[in-house]
């Protein structure tokens, strides 16, 4: 069925009901509407560019706990406007060739470097109690280095692992670094489980009451609201 003439969403002429009839898109009383649809990939950086397979055509080094990683400045400051001005920044460190990093696990920031390289996170089989540390220092450097999207898929992973042990410190946690879809997810978590009791009793309530009271005024100001809708 041409339908190339058929351009604009005003145009005044169409299909009668015998070539509709005809093409063979009526199928049980119901309109069969065929299209295609190309997908293109976003690019990706070969993989033979990832970080500490090989120093090739590394400008600058960065140390971590001791640790050294050879990078691309380019890809970094691509990245990260942080470390772009860091780099190439009027008061940058664009001439130096080695970079300490301070307040940051040698892990986290090869983590950091492979999502800079390859736009994904490195192979997890199971979200663990150690890999939930792990989003959430990851969390925490995509935060100071402005890497929005990192962040919004450390904040989405959070929100689907969430437990009472480490709730009440997720939830410090998302309002320390302004995460609203985490927060909330931590509120109608405590609010939602039966075992509200067990919350409050461990050390991560604790802690949130004494670092983030306005996250703790927020719950419980939140559960007032609750209430007061269902009476």
């Amino acid at each position: 069925m041409d339908t190339s003439k058929c351009r604009g969403l005003d145009f005044h002429r169409h299909i009668s009901t015998s070539d509709l009839e005809a093409s063979g898109h009526i199928q049980d009383d119901r309109v069969v509407i065929e299209c295609d649809v190309t997908v293109i990939k976003e690019p990706q950086v070969a993989e033979e560019a990832v970080i500490s397979e090989s120093e090739e055509g590394a400008d600058v080094k960065f140390i971590v706990q001791g640790e050294i990683f050879p990078a691309h400045k380019i890809f970094v400051a691509a990245r990260s406007p942080v470390f772009k001005a860091q780099l190439y920044g009027p008061v940058g460190e664009g001439n130096r060739e080695c970079i300490t990093i301070e307040d940051m696990q040698a892990p986290v920031f090869k983590a950091l470097l492979h999502f800079i390289y390859t736009d994904s996170l490195p192979a997890m089989e199971d979200i663990d109690s150690d890999e939930k540390e792990m989003m959430k220092h990851l969390l925490v450097a995509a935060d100071r280095y402005a890497m929005e999207r990192l962040k919004l898929i450390c904040e989405g992973i959070l929100c689907g692992s969430l437990d009472v042990e480490t709730v009440a410190t997720t939830l410090c946690l998302a309002d320390q670094h302004n995460c609203r879809k985490l927060k909330d997810a931590c509120i109608d978590y405590i609010y939602s489980s039966d075992r509200i009791n067990e919350v409050v009793a461990s050390q991560g309530y604790l802690h949130l009451k004494r670092a983030c009271p306005s996250a703790f005024v927020n719950m419980w100001e939140k559960e007032k609201v609750t209430k007061s809708q269902k009476i």
